[in-house]
């Protein structure tokens, strides 16, 4: 799943969709209202993409979070956020066991479950397609033909690049 373009906005109820960058703001757009406005400088925003949850051995990315859960649940909702915090943590230890429980507060796991639950409702919860070795192994080879074609136009470029510096200077 893609979340680099969600935001999450400290501050700020919801998640939001960047939109466009301004010269003094990003301009972004409410998930759930659809409302635009502009985030200045001073605000803490975060991408989805860029948050992890704390482990024993290495922090996990929100994205494979969501996957778990998203597994866990075979593509519906979560548990309410507003449960109870013993709730909330039972649930979460169920999701991720190996989570830091020392790091990892009541307020982030509910967080997470909120989120989850926006972007399943609006259906951006859409699983990557894992690439198939077939498509990545073709990807991967270049034909040598193709290569010194390409070696041969920039060589062609540079040619017509001294070609006209050169007339110009007469």
């Amino acid at each position: 799943m893609n979340l680099k373009d969600i935001l999450a906005i400290s501050g700020e109820p919801g998640l939001f969709r960047f939109i466009a960058q301004g010269k003094n703001a990003i301009i972004v757009e409410h998930l759930e209202t659809k409302k635009r406005s502009s985030v200045y400088g001073s605000a803490k925003v975060s991408s989805l993409e860029d948050i992890a949850i704390f482990t024993e051995n290495e922090d996990r990315p929100l994205g494979k979070v969501f996957n778990l859960i998203y597994e866990k649940e075979k593509g519906g909702p979560s548990i309410d956020p507003k449960s109870s915090v013993n709730d909330l943590k039972t649930y979460f230890e169920t999701v991720l066991p190996e989570y830091d429980k020392n790091k990892v507060y009541p307020s982030d796991i509910k967080k997470v479950f909120q989120w989850y639950n926006t972007l399943q409702r609006l259906n951006l919860l859409i699983q990557d397609e894992p690439e198939t070795s077939e498509s990545k192994s073709e990807a991967e080879t270049v034909p040598s033909d193709s290569k010194s074609e390409t070696e041969a136009a920039n060589a062609e470029g540079k040619k017509k690049k001294t070609t006209s510096s050169k007339t110009k200077n007469k």
